[in-house]
């Protein structure tokens, strides 16, 4: 049987060109992306359950003793993770409540129809037409309010779904989890590197989110306190707020600052607001721009304008619960992409990790000097 000549010349340098390469990598990327973006109902609680199931596998540790059985220490993982979602659930459970029942209040009032009338006046003062200022005024309307607040029952079923299936999928991973601990002395000798990869994404996604945990929950007494004190309505709920966007990383503050300025505006005019925007950029700035930056860059090794940038990549595709879980997957793409390939160096330099330091140039050895032989004479 004859074989197949193997091409070689300038058609080979063609198909191993690094424009080509890079070409049919992004293009099985965009691929890849475009399948998890239609099935983004599946693969955002799957995500979601293996992040909780990897933040709660260390308490399996003190269950995991001669004698005992494995099922201990995997019913504790499920009861943990468990008990993280129910904390979860019922704070938005509580900040939903309260938000609607102030709405109602706001709406019953003329509070917003004031407000309103404030900003079509500001607006038109500085020269907009009346159709800007109609359509700027109808963001703080009774009627266009209440809709959003009906809206959020139906979101309700979704979400209701969604957790579903993270407790379902919880079980599985954490009975799983027992199993796949034996690997690194199964399997160590001869997938030791990859073993040693996949550990190491799970400590960094453990780390990422125990210092956004405890900077978000400081970030929220602060901020819950500082709005009770200059008596902005429904302070629970806003802080509540700023503990859960604390986990989007560099525009989580913006996103927990607008809802409590609004309402300020609405309750006290521009002193109150000036105010509560004064408060947050004190506090949220210090703590979130400032501090716990160099903590998540020691815990993630990922730069700041990749962090920025998945939180807008993974909630293009995956959704909103993409922007809570961007940094666990941008560290799980460069873990199975980059992290295997010796030639990456580089990249992964550029992407924030500080353990990518290339090889150390050889040294040369000086080369021994000839020597001439010595011929005695007889």
């Amino acid at each position: 049987m004859t074989s197949l000549p193997t091409p070689s010349g300038p058609a080979a340098d063609r198909a191993s060109s690094p424009a080509l390469r890079t070409l049919l990598i992004l293009a099985a990327s965009a691929i890849v992306l475009a399948g998890v973006s239609l099935a983004r109902e599946v693969f955002g609680p799957l995500a979601l359950a293996i992040v909780i199931v990897v933040i709660c596998e260390p308490i399996r540790r003190p269950f995991q003793r001669p004698g005992r059985p494995a099922w201990v220490g995997t019913t504790a993982v499920i009861v943990l993770a468990y008990v993280i979602l129910l904390a979860m659930a019922a704070l938005l459970w509580l900040a939903g409540t309260q938000f609607a029942r102030l709405v109602g209040d706001l709406a019953s009032q003329d509070g917003l129809v004031h407000a309103a009338d404030q900003i079509v006046a500001w607006l038109q003062s500085l020269g907009l037409d009346q159709e800007a200022a109609d359509a700027a005024a109808s963001v703080l309307d009774p009627e266009t309010l209440l809709g959003v607040a009906g809206s959020l029952g139906s979101a309700v079923l979704g979400v209701a779904t969604a957790l579903f299936f993270v407790c379902a999928y919880i079980i599985f991973l954490a009975a799983d989890a027992a199993r796949y601990r034996t690997a690194p002395a199964l399997f160590g000798a001869t997938h030791g590197p990859a073993l040693q990869r996949i550990a190491r994404l799970q400590t960094g996604v453990r780390r990422y989110y125990v210092v956004n945990a405890a900077f978000g929950a400081v970030v929220a007494i602060v901020d819950g306190l500082a709005l009770w004190w200059m008596g902005v309505p429904a302070p629970v709920v806003w802080a509540i707020l700023a503990f859960v966007t604390n986990f989007i990383p560099n525009i989580g503050f913006v996103l927990g600052l607008i809802p409590p300025a609004i309402l300020a505006f609405v309750v006290g005019g521009w002193p109150l607001l000036l105010g509560v925007i004064a408060v947050y950029c004190v506090v949220n700035v210090v703590l979130q721009v400032l501090v716990q930056p160099k903590f998540v860059s020691d815990a993630v090794d990922l730069s700041l304008t990749l962090s920025f940038f998945s939180v807008i990549f993974w909630t293009f595709v995956i959704g909103p619960l993409g922007a809570i879980l961007s940094i666990p997957l941008t560290l799980l793409v460069r873990a199975l992409v980059l992290e295997g390939d010796p030639g990456s160096t580089w990249v992964r330099w550029v992407s924030g990790d500080r353990t990518a330091l290339p090889a150390p140039a050889p040294t040369s050895e000086p080369s021994a000097v000839p020597t001439r032989r010595r011929f005695r004479r007889r």
